[in-house]
């Protein structure tokens, strides 16, 4: 009978050991999940380049159903890339954002036959960070000449429902209310000048 309870004793206490091991190493896996989560490093390193850089050298309202400033659209330059970067002020949420920047020559931004953006085939469709209230694309400036166009849309949640947005600046040639923005990188240096639009 001793040796029983001897032996149902050592099990027991096995037993709970195991599950202790196993239940810190679930707990470990699952830190290590949720560290997995988190912004990777590249785009941390790139927030605080943008950081480090001044003042924004391009800031537009983002419209919001043509009368509702939502946020903005600012531009940074950091000698390599442009970062775009949509905010929303504390009444709006940012849903899914389109971007389509390029020379200003005749295909910087793909149209319909009658002049309207197609905003589904924007070529800029991965940004670089997201969250509710920030988006942030990096446009290499390896094939952007001085002169460069940019249409910023972004779908937005506000206190009275969903509406479309547009970095705000001259309307397009077809008969919808887009918009965009026409400006030069000499107007852009590397590091920011806070030109205000």
């Amino acid at each position: 009978m001793k040796k029983i309870i001897f032996t149902i004793g050592c099990l027991t206490l096995l037993f709970s050991t195991s599950c202790q091991v196993e239940s810190v190493q679930k707990d470990e896996e699952t830190n290590r999940k949720a560290a997995q989560l988190d912004v990777p490093q590249a785009v941390v390193d790139i927030d605080a380049d943008i950081e480090d850089l001044d003042d924004p050298c391009i800031s537009v309202s983002l419209i919001a159903g043509q009368h509702h400033v939502a946020g903005d659209v600012s531009i940074y330059n950091d000698g390599e890339n442009l970062f775009i970067v949509f905010t929303t002020n504390g009444d709006w949420v940012l849903g899914t954002t389109h971007l389509s920047l390029g020379n200003c020559d005749e295909n910087w931004v793909p149209l319909t036959g009658s002049g309207n953006p197609q905003i589904g085939q924007f070529p800029f469709t991965d940004p670089i960070f997201v969250s509710d209230y920030e988006v942030i694309y990096a446009v290499s400036l390896e094939d952007l000449g001085d002169n460069y166009c940019f249409a910023a849309h972004a779908e937005v949640e506000g206190p009275d429902g969903g509406e479309t947005a547009w970095a705000e600046g001259a309307e397009f040639d077809g008969n919808s209310w887009a918009m965009f923005v026409e400006t030069t990188l000499s107007d852009c240096p590397s590091g920011g000048s806070n030109n205000q639009y």
